[in-house]
């Protein structure tokens, strides 16, 4: 039987990951707090925002700045979207 979690973002019990995505207290957070489906939505807006900004994950101020929409996006606040983004319609 999987993992269920009750995720900040989505509201609701879903199914959480296999272990922390990362070290640390951060990483435990997420693995508590987070569902797999919130953590796969965050890598697919990550992976937007690094493409689009042009961003360099070994620059210190770049790694900051997706710390912090990380944050956002996973705790429902406000966060950056990438700029010419348009959801594929289904």
């Amino acid at each position: 039987m999987s993992r269920t979690v009750f995720c900040r973002k989505h509201q609701q019990e879903l199914e959480g990951l296999e272990r922390p995505p990362f070290p640390g207290p951060a990483g435990e957070d997420v693995f508590n707090n987070i569902s797999r489906q919130a953590w796969d939505e965050w890598t697919a807006h990550q992976t937007r925002l690094i493409n689009e900004k042009r961003l360099n994950t070994m620059d210190k101020e770049a790694r900051k700045y997706l710390t912090e929409q990380r944050t956002k996006f996973l705790s429902g606040d406000d966060y950056d979207k990438a700029e010419g983004y348009v959801p594929e319609k289904n």
